[in-house]
């Protein structure tokens, strides 16, 4: 039944173009609409004011759980900074070859994350196709207000979360709570896809 599943997971051909540009630019565009600076968001945020510019350019490339905190800190939907369709729809089809790729393979981090669910306008949860790369350029400990859940639908994981270290194997799932650090990464020879859904408190 897992390799059901798995067909699902895009091929790189099939993504649509990279939106990363047009996420810096809503998160400036709603920062200034709102009248917030650069140093009151990187103050509700803990993020410093370079990379938040960075952020707004395109120079840097946020994982998805930054995204969250900056949504937050704006007092707006993730859904709205990932580009939702501006009509609400109690159901919404995403086809294998429209997931938008929202962070590229070979960033500072090296994760992707194809939006699955970005139609649907006010969710009140993200879910995503998260790939890990094989050797991360760094491992950065990430925490986020909510709860999240990944489902790996093939690899091999290796998982931190706070002083606990797993290994989730492929078709083995984990629920756990984000505002304690956690870190993934693949092993083997193989890079990790995982079904990965997360919901912050008080979701907009």
């Amino acid at each position: 039944m897992l390799r059901d599943i798995t067909k699902y997971t895009s091929k790189t051909d099939q993504k649509p173009a990279i939106v990363e540009a047009e996420i810096g630019k809503r998160i400036k565009a709603i920062r200034v609409e709102k009248r917030f600076t650069l140093e009151n968001i990187a103050a509700q945020t803990g993020f410093t004011k370079g990379y938040l510019s960075k952020v707004e350019k395109s120079v840097k490339s946020p994982p998805v759980s930054t995204l969250s905190t900056i949504a937050r800190a704006l007092n707006v939907s993730i859904s709205l900074l990932l580009g939702e369709e501006n009509q609400s729809t109690p159901l919404c089809l995403v086809k294998i070859g429209e997931r938008p790729l929202i962070a590229r393979d070979g960033t500072a981090f090296g994760y992707s994350y194809e939006a699955i669910a970005y139609k649907f306008k006010n969710r009140m949860m993200e879910p995503f196709i998260l790939t890990l790369p094989l050797n991360p350029k760094k491992r950065t400990m990430y925490k986020h207000e909510g709860q999240e859940i990944l489902f790996v639908l093939e690899g091999k994981m290796k998982f931190f979360h706070g002083n606990e270290e797993l290994i989730v194997d492929e078709g083995d799932c984990i629920y756990f709570d984000s505002m304690i650090p956690h870190f993934g990464e693949s092993v083997g020879n193989k890079k990790v896809k995982c079904l990965m859904v997360f919901c912050s408190l008080g979701s907009k």
